[in-house]
């Protein structure tokens, strides 16, 4: 039985209480003097070195152009992936012999984790952005894929055979009926595929970047700063709830029209 709603004052009131009662948590096992400040700094030591990686650069710049690399290879990866798998989708939802010929292939990829392409982004592209782009594209590409191909199928067939009855060829079918039907499984999807790229651009920058809010964080271990570190983290849930939020509320926004 799934329970209801919570009303949005209790919603609210009872988040702050768990955020409170995390800072609380943090606080004390940084001022007990059970581990060292340096490996376990207290939040108001995080704020401090968030303040100074603002404006003074750390492994070659501030945070926010760290951000803004890191966004710009997501970017970059994110549309690549929607540029392939949504088509690809449509395509293999309409075709069944591409279905065929494509399958086997992409069930053997998508389980691979997007990390375990580190090595060959590392040797094909170094430290340049074809690397990262590579490993986000891994990410985010599966689900972009299946949530097209399985919105596509799920479209009732009465409207495809009315379509076809009026002349329409495959191309007219797939991007007037297939595509528009399959709007809130693609949008769904993209939150998935946002989410899984958005980690392993993460992942990637630790190892094949030289700028990126991942590679402040190396510099940061290396220098035996966790506070650096630690903002990194705060920057990349920050940026990614920004980013599940923009297209959670597409999805509402989309369901809603369509009278969902």
């Amino acid at each position: 039985m799934i329970a209801a709603p919570l009303p949005a004052a209790q919603f609210w009131r009872l988040t702050l209480l768990g955020a409170v009662g995390f800072l609380a948590i943090w606080s004390l096992a940084a001022v007990s003097g059970l581990t060292s400040r340096t490996f376990l700094p207290a939040p108001w030591d995080v704020v401090a070195r968030l303040s100074q990686l603002l404006v003074q650069p750390f492994a070659g710049f501030v945070l926010h152009e760290h951000l803004l690399s890191s966004l710009k290879r997501f970017g970059m990866g994110f549309a690549l992936a929607v540029a392939v798998g949504v088509p690809l989708g449509l395509l293999m939802a309409w075709f069944r012999w591409l279905d065929r010929i494509v399958t086997p292939a992409f069930e053997a990829v998508r389980f691979v984790a997007p990390i375990a392409w580190v090595p060959f982004a590392a040797l094909w592209f170094g430290t340049g952005i074809g690397g990262p782009v590579l490993i986000i594209f891994m990410g985010a590409f599966p689900p972009a894929l299946i949530n097209t191909y399985r919105g596509a199928q799920q479209v009732d067939r009465k409207y495809i055979e009315a379509a076809r009855m009026l002349g329409a060829n495959s191309w007219r079918v797939m991007t007037q009926v297939l595509l528009p039907a399959s709007v809130p499984s693609i949008v769904a999807g993209l939150r998935i595929s946002a989410g899984l790229g958005w980690q392993s651009l993460v992942g990637a920058e630790l190892i094949v970047a030289s700028s990126g809010v991942g590679y402040m964080m190396v510099k940061g271990q290396a220098s035996v700063s966790t506070a650096t570190v630690m903002c990194g983290m705060l920057a990349i849930g920050a940026v990614g709830l920004v980013i599940d939020v923009v297209l959670r509320r597409a999805h509402a926004a989309i369901e809603k029209k369509r009278g969902l």
